[in-house]
């Protein structure tokens, strides 16, 4: 398969430290574009708490260091800005102002310069503190006490940032001006929560559980997750598990997952394996 590079010849320089800001470059990086990131002295924190990820999102960057907070840092940094198409930030919009890098004076210096700024909350709500978890927590992802499986605000908020790199291409190809576009986690978590705010994801939505071919049941020798949601899947669920039900009120009733997880507890995960393949059953088995 042919790979694409809307980005290839791109030149993107990244200050953005952490996970929003280095996932984000390496999209882009993955779409073709040419990426430099100016860490501080002390480097990126995500190299010294979980080198892992740090090393897997900077192949292929080209990471240098300089200390902004000097004459030659900010000597480093306009040599690299005068060279960038975008520059990528996760600053609160302040310390970019304290830096000289706030949007008035950047477009000022280099007009044909676009800045991706990622912030935690939009607008007004910019210098407030706020990390993925209280996002999260702010559009109802938060559920008991267990965090969430993975950093969805952050992650999200990383596709948004690479979706605006090529918004602000697109746009300066058009009229030949650099543009400023603000990309906060807070609004990257309210858009993955849409589904639970239409009420799909409740525990009365379809695929909150309702449903008794969309559930993770016990098995015998551990847990399966079940995706049986269309008809035909629930009809060969059904077919399997020896219930009469397929139609979607059926579905929907208490009885019908009663019947499916009684069966499912009696089954190996091996043999709902086969069956899955045999029957042609969305389903994916988990160890305890």
């Amino acid at each position: 398969m042919k790979k694409i590079q809307p980005l290839k010849g791109i030149r993107v320089l990244s200050l953005s430290l952490n996970l929003p800001g280095p996932a984000a470059l390496q999209r882009c990086r993955q779409m073709g574009a040419n990426c430099i990131k100016l860490e501080p002295p002390a480097g990126d924190p995500m190299g010294h708490y979980q080198r892992q990820a740090y090393d897997e999102l900077h192949q292929g960057i080209r990471v240098q260091t300089a200390d902004l907070k000097t004459a030659s840092g900010q000597k480093r940094l306009q040599q690299e800005l005068a060279k960038a198409d975008v520059l990528l930030t996760s600053f609160r919009p302040s310390a970019l102002t304290k830096l000289g890098l706030g949007w008035k004076n950047l477009h000022k210096l280099y007009p044909a310069l676009n800045q991706v700024a990622i912030v935690g909350a939009a607008g007004a709500r910019a210098e407030e503190p706020g990390h993925d978890l209280t996002y999260l927590a702010e559009h109802d992802l938060v559920t008991g006490l267990d965090l969430p499986a993975t950093l969805y605000a952050d992650m999200g908020g990383a596709l948004m940032a690479s979706e605006a790199v090529l918004q602000a291409i697109t746009q300066r190809q058009r009229h030949g001006k650099g543009v400023f576009l603000e990309v906060a986690l807070a609004d990257a978590a309210a858009w993955l929560a849409a589904p639970r705010r239409w009420g799909l994801t409740q525990a009365t939505g379809a695929v909150g559980g309702a449903h008794a071919g969309y559930r993770v049941y016990p098995c015998k020798d551990g847990r399966v997750a079940v995706a049986a949601l269309e008809p035909h899947f629930a009809a060969a669920l059904c077919r399997a598990a020896g219930v009469a039900a397929s139609d979607m009120r059926s579905m929907l009733a208490p009885a019908t997952q009663k019947a499916i997880a009684a069966f499912l507890l009696t089954q190996p995960r091996r043999q709902l394996d086969r069956l899955a393949a045999e029957q042609d059953i969305p389903l994916h088995t988990l160890s305890k």
